[in-house]
C-alpha cells in the first residue's frame, strides 16, 4: 500500500489521515475502517487486489495511527461522521464501506446513520452489541492497559488476531503489528474501549439498507460465528462468510476472502441496491 498520507477535517475539527489509492474515472468508490488499536495498514493486503480497478480510501480513526484524538468519550456514531466528512472532503457522494472489528461497527453506524451514501458494506470479524457484560469486560481490557502498559497486552492481542500457524510464519507482521499497537495513547485507547462497551447497534441495523455481506473468520474468539450470524440476520445480509483457518483480522489473514465479497456485492452493478 502507497504510505503518502493526506488528511480531511472533520466537522468538529479533528484531523483525518488517510492514504488514497486512485484509479480511473469511472472506478467505484471503497472506503477501509480498521480495527481497535492498529491502523489503516491493515488493509494492505486487500488494497494491492484491487489496485487499479477501484478507488481506494483507507482511514486512521479518530485517535489512532495519525489522525487526531479529538475530545473523548467517542461513539461509534461519532466516527461514523468522520468517515462521512472523508467522502465530503474528497467530494465522493457515496461508496463501498468496509470495515472490520471496531470498524465494522462504525461501518455499521455508517450505512445506518448515513444510507443514502453506502453504495454496499462488509462487516468483518464485527458484531452488533458485544452483549451483557461488554462495558465491564471493555473496562477491564482499558484498566489492564492503564496498569500494566499496553506492552503487556501484546501476546493476548497476537493471539486473539491469528491462529499460531499465522503467528509464526509471519514474524515481521506481527512486529509491525505490536508496534503500532503500543504506539497508541492509552487514554484514546481508553476512551475506544468504553466506546465498545457501550457499543449497541441492534436497533439501527434495520436502517441498513444497501446490499451487504457479513465476513468471519472461523476461529475468532472475539467475534463469534454465531455473533456474525446475529448481525447478518438483523442487516439482512446478502451472505454470511465464514472463512476457514482464520481467526479476528480476516482482512490480513485471509484477504482473498474480502476481496472476492466485495466483488461479489458489485456483480450485479457495483454494489447497486436493486
Amino acid at each position: 500500500m502507497e504510505t503518502a498520507l493526506a488528511e480531511a477535517v472533520t466537522r468538529d475539527g479533528v484531523t483525518i489521515a488517510y492514504t488514497r489509492i486512485p484509479a480511473s474515472a469511472d472506478a467505484p468508490h471503497v472506503v477501509y475502517v480498521h480495527s481497535l488499536a492498529l491502523d489503516r495498514s491493515i488493509w494492505s493486503g486487500v488494497i494491492d487486489r484491487l489496485a487499479g480497478s477501484t478507488d481506494q480510501v483507507a482511514l486512521d480513526c479518530r485517535g489512532h495511527g495519525r489522525s487526531g484524538r479529538g475530545g473523548r468519550p467517542y461513539s461509534v456514531e461519532q466516527l461514523a461522521d468522520d468517515v462521512a466528512d472523508v467522502l465530503d472532503h474528497l467530494d465522493w457522494p457515496s461508496a463501498t464501506v468496509v470495515g472490520c472489528s471496531m470498524g465494522g461497527c462504525v461501518a455499521q453506524a455508517f450505512a445506518a446513520r448515513h444510507s443514502d451514501r453506502a453504495d454496499a458494506a462488509v462487516f468483518i470479524d464485527t458484531t452488533a452489541w458485544y452483549g451483557p457484560s461488554a462495558a465491564a469486560d471493555w473496562a477491564a481490557r482499558a484498566d489492564a492497559a492503564k496498569a500494566k502498559g499496553l506492552n503487556a497486552l501484546v501476546p493476548f492481542q497476537l493471539d486473539r488476531w491469528f491462529g499460531s500457524d499465522f503467528r509464526e510464519a509471519h514474524p515481521d507482521l506481527m512486529a509491525s503489528l505490536a508496534g503500532v499497537f503500543v504506539a497508541n495513547d492509552l487514554d484514546s485507547y481508553a476512551s475506544t474501549c468504553a466506546m465498545l462497551g457501550a457499543a449497541d447497534l441492534r436497533a439501527s441495523a434495520e436502517k441498513v439498507s444497501c446490499p451487504t455481506i457479513v465476513v468471519v473468520g472461523e476461529d475468532d474468539q472475539a467475534t463469534s460465528p454465531a455473533m456474525a450470524a446475529d448481525l447478518a440476520e438483523r442487516v439482512h445480509a446478502r451472505q454470511l462468510v465464514v472463512v476457514p483457518g482464520t481467526r479476528h483480522l480476516t482482512p490480513l489473514e485471509n484477504p482473498e476472502a474480502v476481496v472476492a465479497a466485495i466483488h461479489s456485492l458489485w456483480a450485479d452493478g457495483r454494489g447497486s441496491r436493486t
